[in-house]
């Protein structure tokens, strides 16, 4: 199987596992904004976002580092995973002591022992998937994901339909699910035979940590550009809009699941094809070029759809949802860009430059929230959201190809980014013949991208077709 078809093969697989769960999600949601009330939701929202916010930390960013190194096909996997959980285990214990600091924080203390346990339990499930996706066993970490929801959801209908806990239950629910798939991880990958305290290394846990510290800053620049937004909108705002707006980014999370899945599959790859460095300018430029119509494609679609999909998925007292969501949408396409041109760093190990190019994202963030939201409230919110990631765009545009020099199709990525603006602006300010003027816009995306979509799959179908044919060659000799 050549990388082409490894890469097809790998988000095929991740594709299958994360659209059934996600799917499950979306098909609930009318189920969650009707039990919980706009003020329960934001409060659960704000809960999740402390504790994602804190869970990098916790954990030291071993999530992210032991993928990067135990990916590599040299790394004896067995000393990476022993190290990693030590550190593990270091970084998680310090945060328990820590913990009592959280008190400090007056929305907290009503949810302490929630947003601990939540912490410890994704910091856990999230290095033992990340040490199986490392190890390609690219089934099982997909396999995972859908149990984790399934469980999830279980708990929901328990938590939320039968005991009536409310937004406790709706949180709770995400540590259930997380407890029993990291079990199911433990048992089914029998990651107990992976650790061993004789291979514990200083010397990886030092590397580790030198990838993995500055992803902590990273991360939590992307947690600060959502929980600014949330906690200012709640602030000017109240948790009642809060809700609307939180809700308001289920279907812009579509962008990024999709993108999401193409990312974990093409990270191994790009981690597996680094080696040969004209190869690997060739391999990006080849793969961004699809990847790029992909986002820009189904981004035109979706703010062409936002208003139908607020009516569809969620209770009648969230549809004003819908006012945010093509801006959020256009975000959420120019976040799969800076994802995409992060796996550069990631492959070359330079995580100190996706940080502060994060970190200026995330202050553009805040300096734009405390201007707009007052004036504009949560659409503010969501302006303030696109113009970070433009920013951290453009950023990254300039340095990331002087490491990787490959093709940006800078042309086609501008004039497309033009036109998903000009369909969010119309759907937004809800403007005469709307629908006719985005349907123009997507058509004249479909025209700029597709083409270098088919060139993507002629090219992978002609690299089949040598594959098969040297195989049956090599079959007859």
């Amino acid at each position: 199987m050549n990388r082409y078809q490894k890469l097809c093969s790998n988000t095929v697989i991740l594709g299958i596992g994360t659209f059934g769960s996600k799917l499950l999600v979306f098909l609930l949601m009318p189920l969650y904004t009707a039990w919980l009330t706009t003020a329960e939701y934001g409060a659960a929202e704000m809960v999740t976002s402390i504790a994602n916010f804190l869970i990098p930390i916790a954990c030291v960013g071993v999530s992210t580092g032991i993928f990067r190194f135990a990916a590599e096909r040299e790394a004896d996997q067995t000393v990476v995973f022993s190290s990693s959980v030590a550190l593990l285990l270091a970084g998680l214990g310090g945060f328990l002591i820590l913990s009592p600091l959280l008190l400090l924080i007056e929305y907290c203390r009503n949810y302490l022992w929630l947003i601990i346990l939540y912490v410890l339990l994704a910091d856990l499930q999230a290095v033992c998937a990340q040490y199986v996706r490392a190890i390609d066993r690219t089934a099982l970490f997909a396999g995972q994901g859908v149990l984790n929801t399934l469980l999830t959801v279980g708990c929901n209908v328990l938590f939320l339909f039968v005991l009536d806990m409310g937004m406790t239950g709706y949180v709770l629910s995400v540590v259930v699910g997380n407890f029993l798939t990291t079990l199911f991880l433990i048992w089914r990958a029998k990651l107990w035979k992976c650790f061993a305290f004789s291979k514990i290394d200083r010397c990886v846990m030092g590397k580790l940590l030198r990838f993995s510290l500055p992803m902590i800053p990273t991360t939590l620049c992307w947690l600060i550009t959502d929980l600014s937004d949330r906690s200012m909108v709640t602030y000017f705002c109240g948790e009642s809009v809060n809700g609307i707006y939180s809700a308001a980014y289920k279907i812009p999370t579509i962008v990024n699941l999709v993108a999401g899945i193409f990312l974990q599959a093409w990270q191994f790859s790009a981690v597996a094809e680094s080696s040969d460095e004209e190869e690997c300018a060739h391999f990006y430029s080849k793969v961004f070029g699809a990847f790029l119509s992909v986002v820009m494609i189904g981004g035109g679609g979706l703010i062409l759809l936002s208003r139908g999909l607020s009516a569809l998925l969620l209770n009648a007292s969230y549809f004003e949802a819908w006012r945010y969501m093509p801006t959020l949408l256009c975000a959420a396409a120019l976040e799969a860009i800076v994802s995409f041109l992060a796996s550069v760093y990631f492959v070359r190990k330079k995580s100190n430059h996706s940080f502060f190019t994060a970190l200026a994202g995330a202050v553009a963030n805040i300096v734009l929230n405390l201007c707009l939201i007052p004036t504009m409230g949560a659409l503010g919110a969501a302006i303030a959201t696109l113009a970070s990631y433009a920013l951290v765009l453009i950023l990254r545009l300039i340095d990331a190809p002087r490491m990787i020099p490959f093709c940006l199709c800078l042309p086609r990525m501008c004039a497309s980014i033009l036109l998903l603006f000009g369909a969010a602006a119309v759907m937004t300010l809800d403007l005469p013949y709307r629908i006719l003027w985005t349907l123009l816009a997507v058509a004249a995306l479909i025209a700029l991208n597709a083409p270098a979509l088919v060139r993507g799959m002629l090219a992978w179908l002609r690299s089949a077709k040598e594959r098969k044919e040297i195989t049956t060659t090599e079959r007859n000799v």
